[in-house]
């Protein structure tokens, strides 16, 4: 393999990383219009095609050389680690995206999934550029921004009768997602743990404080 130092991604590099995960919001704007069976077969072809080419770089010295060529400026140290063969972010992204259509009700991944996006852009963009007082593994700046631009998000997204509860629910699993973020590259990748850990504390919290509710989305497809 073509040896890349991937020490530090620098502030332009980390620009056009985010901009392409951003894209990843089509995810949960697609899911809304299309049932969930459907968003499942989509998602699941693209997951497996993803971690194929993704795993293949590792054995592979051709495929690997196409794929540092093309990515190479996009990977992170721990991204490019032959030893650990881990997966790259864009193949979390997918393979979150699939599990949290597979495990939660519409309303919760959808919010959830978007959380991880802007959330995840903002905290990184803010952090890199503005974190200068360290809070738990990063940044206070960038765990903040993670925070702010979540509950932003949680205004957007679409609720099942558009309860105050909701609303609440929502800024209480940001603080959740904020936390997440910032202390997952210790244990899992956040693209993976933020929309898993996001989802299930709003399961949680809907069925606490609103138990008689149904969790689905009123005429949209299931």
């Amino acid at each position: 393999m073509t040896h890349i130092d991937r020490g530090t991604i620098d502030y332009k590099d980390e620009l056009v990383r985010k901009s392409i995960h951003l894209t990843s919001l089509s995810i949960p704007v697609i899911y809304y219009f299309i049932p969930k069976s459907v968003a499942l077969i989509i998602l699941g072809t693209l997951t497996a095609l993803a971690m194929i080419l993704d795993l293949t770089r590792y054995f592979s010295p051709q495929v690997g050389k196409i794929f540092y060529k093309i990515f190479g400026f996009l990977l992170r140290h721990h991204e490019v680690d032959e030893e650990k063969k881990n997966l790259n972010g864009a193949t979390y992204v997918l393979l979150s995206a699939t599990l949290g259509v597979l495990i939660f009700p519409k309303v919760i991944f959808i919010t959830a999934f978007s959380i991880l996006i802007i959330g995840d852009t903002m905290a990184a963009l803010v952090g890199r550029k503005y974190g200068r007082h360290k809070f738990m593994a990063k940044s206070f700046q960038g765990t903040l921004a993670f925070f702010i631009s979540s509950c932003i998000v949680v205004l957007f997204t679409p609720k099942i009768g558009y309860f105050t509860e909701e609303f609440i629910i929502g800024f209480v699993v940001a603080f959740i997602g904020a936390i997440t973020e910032n202390i997952s590259l210790r244990y899992v990748d956040d693209n993976l743990s933020i929309p898993i850990v996001v989802g299930f504390a709003m399961w949680i919290l809907y069925i606490i404080f609103l138990p008689n509710v149904e969790l689905t989305l009123p005429g949209v497809p299931g």
